[in-house]
């Protein structure tokens, strides 16, 4: 259990931070500037560094579903763990966005395809952002080949690339979980638009852990 309840502080504090950091700097579709999106970015990197460093050692800090099923489908833990990961950083995630919801007068930082962006863009740049921050992921946290106690520098520093880029299509979010919670408080296109956040993100970490069991065998 221990190690659930640390997934789901995780993933509070993510969304808590990141999408805090998005909601007072304004990277809204409303008003995304360049400040606002490093900001954001920084955020949600530096939030993972941390909690890598403070829960890495007790359940692996994945603080995200779609890393959660590339970690599975790689071989690296069981099914039972797998749905309780993802449950309790779903619990995680709207646990962080009612404290959000409580505080702030307005907006969540949820995820929506940005002014310009159609549905099948919004898909196409969140499974591949996925696939490519996954498989960092895997691949920095690999027992043999991996970047051992850097791992979590690494993982969280590809997070804030994923975001200078994406944030422009999607607001970026790579993890089910970081959508979920915001959605569920904000309503609108960021809850209409859902499954592209939950169903993108999955399948780029099922395809992250398929291009690295071709990559990173013996």
């Amino acid at each position: 259990m221990k190690k659930y309840l640390a997934e789901m502080i995780g993933t509070m504090v993510l969304v808590l931070m990141g999408c805090g950091a998005a909601v007072s700097l304004s990277c809204t579709p409303a008003g995304v500037g360049v400040p606002g999106v490093v900001g954001t970015a920084l955020a949600f990197g530096l939030a993972v560094v941390a909690m890598a460093y403070a829960i890495g050692g007790i359940s692996g800090c994945h603080i995200n579903p779609a890393i959660t099923l590339g970690v599975w489908l790689s071989g690296r833990m069981n099914g039972k763990d797998a749905v309780m990961y993802m449950i309790f950083q779903v619990i995680g995630a709207i646990i962080g966005a009612a404290i959000l919801f409580g505080i702030t007068p307005g907006g969540l930082g949820e995820n929506a395809c940005q002014e310009g962006i159609s549905l099948g863009t919004g898909f196409i740049a969140e499974l591949v952002f996925t696939c490519v921050f996954v498989l960092v992921v895997l691949g920095t946290t690999d027992a043999k080949k991996g970047a051992g106690n850097f791992a979590g520098l690494a993982i969280g520093l590809s997070l804030v690339l994923v975001h200078l880029v994406c944030i422009r299509y999607t607001g970026t979010s790579v993890n089910p979980a970081r959508s979920i919670g915001p959605a569920i408080f904000a309503g609108g296109a960021a809850l209409s638009q859902l499954w592209i956040f939950i169903v993108a993100p999955l399948c780029g970490g099922a395809l992250a852990a398929g291009l690295w069991k071709i990559i990173g065998k013996e």
